[in-house]
């Protein structure tokens, strides 16, 4: 099949002219619980969970990011369920990370704590391709002596990891709570684009270049935008011809910021 391209289609159509260990990275996020009007789209989420097994390389990741809804006074579990279903058909659950929203809208009449994040489910099948974002030490080349000794599974002390004095490295991994600066989604028609940094983030921890990039849900191809920016192919499914124009643009953009690089 070609890749490179955003096929107007249900991505179980697409994924069914897919060969066999095909995909390294699906990054994407699903029109889950009604939230939002997609122009009417619903998805047979059991069928696209055991094609995307089928079509993800032995070593790659599908990053699921999803919430839920509160219906009836109660959240509706439908990210558990999904998640517990994706280990069902072969999936590893690599990692659980939260996506924190930033601005949080604000309602007074809400009754509980105001939803501020959604769920990013890091789903493997076999062992992940890990390049590990990092951040600088704030104390980076200092001596740090340990001052405590980690705990034994009977909760006594490990005196001997105790007064063991160590260099503090240059850099450290990033924690899995990701947060990123408010975006102004300027021409996007899409109700719900996610932001470029939270998949250009995935794309360059998860995968390597020419590794091949998929969003069955591309929506406003954000994932096809930042896939061509970080020298990665793409395949994507958007069901929607208005949202396929928007991509086309979007792609067609990005190939050009590229090229005045």
């Amino acid at each position: 099949m070609d890749i490179n391209k955003c096929y107007n289609e249900d991505c179980l159509e697409t994924m069914k002219r897919m060969p066999d260990n095909f995909i390294d990275l699906t990054v994407t996020s699903p029109p889950y619980d009604n939230l939002r009007n997609y122009n009417g789209y619903s998805f047979d989420f059991e069928s696209i969970a055991k094609e995307l097994y089928r079509v993800t390389k032995d070593n790659g990741v599908v990053v699921w990011v999803v919430g839920d809804a509160t219906i009836n006074g109660s959240e509706t579990c439908s990210s558990f369920r999904q998640v517990l279903y994706f280990r069902d058909v072969g999936f590893k659950l690599h990692d659980t990370m939260i996506w924190k929203k930033t601005p949080i809208p604000y309602d007074p009449k809400c009754n509980r704590y105001w939803q501020g994040f959604e769920y990013m489910f890091i789903l493997s099948k076999g062992k992940p391709i890990c390049n590990y974002i990092t951040t600088p030490c704030k104390n980076a080349g200092k001596s740090k002596k340990n001052d405590y000794g980690q705990k034994r599974v009977d909760g006594s002390n490990r005196t001997d990891r105790a007064d063991i004095t160590r260099t503090i490295h240059d850099t450290k991994v990033i924690d899995n709570v990701w947060q990123f600066p408010p975006q102004h989604n300027s021409g996007v028609k899409h109700p719900a684009p996610f932001p470029e940094q939270l998949a250009n983030d995935h794309i360059i921890s998860w995968s390597n270049k020419d590794d091949i990039v998929y969003d069955p849900f591309m929506g406003s191809g954000t994932t096809a935008k930042m896939a061509v920016l970080n020298n990665r192919n793409w395949v994507g499914s958007e069901i929607s011809d208005d949202y396929c124009l928007l991509i086309r643009q979007r792609v067609k953009d990005a190939m050009k910021a590229k090229e005045t690089v």
